[in-house]
């Protein structure tokens, strides 16, 4: 017989009870969603590259959240040992893991910085760069997943919930990235969209290979989120977009709460699309 599932309305979507666990918890999506999680009743495991303290001040919890329900970590997620700390640590406090919302990850941001006077192009995109985001962006990817798979593994449950890209669904459009003249066009680097392509694939790969022994695996592919970006920059998005405009990080958290919820129990394997219909045309 097929599991069934007692809750009925919004109780559905509560993540009461469960342990959530957020990397790149200090970032614009981060704080947002980790702040909703707690909302919906969730114990947080917050998790950035930066000290503990500046974690802490910068997750949007709710007035009734405490440090009873709320830990930060300080991980660097391409050194395996600290990645295997983090996971112990919160073990330890909360005794399991029940989602895990991986969002670390770098971004060459050529279209706000040029290192070095580079442009982004692929002929005479820097090898470091490449390295770099290969080794947070896959390889940190691979030490998170796999070490907190273990976890699951023994708890016997799971529920992984990765972050993919409208590019890697689709090409970046570099006419997106043409700012007024006097200044000189760029194009969205390489490296980011060669590393977001893999968390789809990725992702299919560990949801079948746990979906017997309990552990759900599916991605979100969000695009075009709103942070301080220069007004020709917005103009260009809302002439390429369906919807006319980029999204608020707030856009995103029905997305992973449902996810990240009992309302998505019988899914796995899956990219959520959260585009404002980008991919649809």
């Amino acid at each position: 017989m097929s599991p069934v599932n007692e809750n009925r309305g919004l109780d559905i979507f509560s993540l009461k009870g469960k342990t959530v666990l957020v990397t790149g918890a200090a970032g614009l999506i981060g704080s947002e969603i980790s702040g909703t999680m707690s909302v919906a009743g969730a114990k947080m495991v917050l998790v950035d590259r930066l000290s503990e303290s500046e974690i802490l001040s910068r997750f949007v919890g709710s007035s009734s959240s405490s440090d009873a329900q709320t830990l930060a970590i300080s991980t660097d997620i391409t050194d395996r040992a600290s990645v295997d700390l983090m996971i112990t640590r919160s073990v330890d406090r909360f005794k399991k893991i029940d989602v895990l919302v991986h969002l670390a990850a770098i971004d060459a941001k050529f279209d706000t910085e040029t290192p070095d006077g580079a442009d982004g192009r692929f002929e005479s995109f820097p090898i470091e760069l490449w390295k770099r985001s290969i080794d947070v962006n896959i390889t940190g990817t691979f030490n998170v997943t796999q070490s907190i798979c273990n976890q699951m593994l023994a708890q016997g449950s799971g529920n992984i919930i990765l972050t993919a890209s409208t590019y890697s669904l689709v090409g970046p459009n570099n006419d997106l990235y043409i700012p007024p003249p006097p200044a000189k066009p760029m194009v969205k680097p390489v490296d980011y969209v060669a590393t977001k392509s893999f968390i789809p694939s990725y992702t299919r790969y560990l949801a079948t290979h746990y979906a017997k022994q309990g552990i759900r695996v599916n991605c979100i592919a969000p695009h075009g989120v709103e942070n301080d970006n220069p007004e020709w920059f917005k103009e260009n998005f809302a002439k390429m977009s369906p919807m006319g405009r980029m999204s608020s990080a707030s856009e995103l958290n029905g997305p992973f709460i449902f996810l990240a919820s009992d309302a998505s129990s019988y899914m796995t394997g899956s990219t959520l699309v959260v585009d404002g219909g980008w991919t649809a045309w």
